[in-house]
């Protein structure tokens, strides 16, 4: 029986945690890695998600890819219903500002910049016809 997506995300978020900040094992080892806690869009209750991300100075960067999928993850439309999440990076955690960066020269740009440490997210793009969104997340 696979695994699903959330039993992965669990497992991985508890691996972060117990080793500082960093994945111990698994595809994520070596990876600028960060944990996104937003309120549910529908629940308000606290959701958190494992993502990749890049620096765009002292901002955070992480795209709303889904691998490619034709529709936006769902912790996406969480931090436009709610921006004010909590992020734990490098064994830090700090509450932050998420803003969605959705068309234009500065998507393209920060999107840009993304992909050069994750070459995976230019394929992601060209599988789906939507704009990958970039979600900026800044220290409050």
């Amino acid at each position: 029986m696979a695994s699903s997506p959330y039993d992965f995300n669990t497992a991985l978020i508890d691996d972060f945690r117990a080793h500082g900040g960093q994945a111990s094992s698994g595809p994520f080892v070596g990876r600028q890695l960060l944990l996104l806690t937003a309120a549910g869009a529908r629940t308000g209750e606290q959701r958190t998600v494992p993502l990749v991300y890049s620096r765009d100075g002292e901002r955070y960067v992480v795209a709303a890819s889904k691998g490619g999928a034709p529709t936006n993850p769902a912790w996406y439309g969480n931090v436009v219903a709610s921006p004010t999440v909590t992020v734990e990076v490098g064994g830090e955690t700090f509450e932050a500002r998420a803003t969605a960066v959705t068309g234009g020269p500065e998507r393209d740009r920060l999107y840009a910049q993304h992909a050069l440490g994750y070459p995976a997210f230019l394929e992601y793009q060209q599988k789906t016809d939507r704009v990958i969104p970039v979600v900026v997340l800044e220290r409050l």
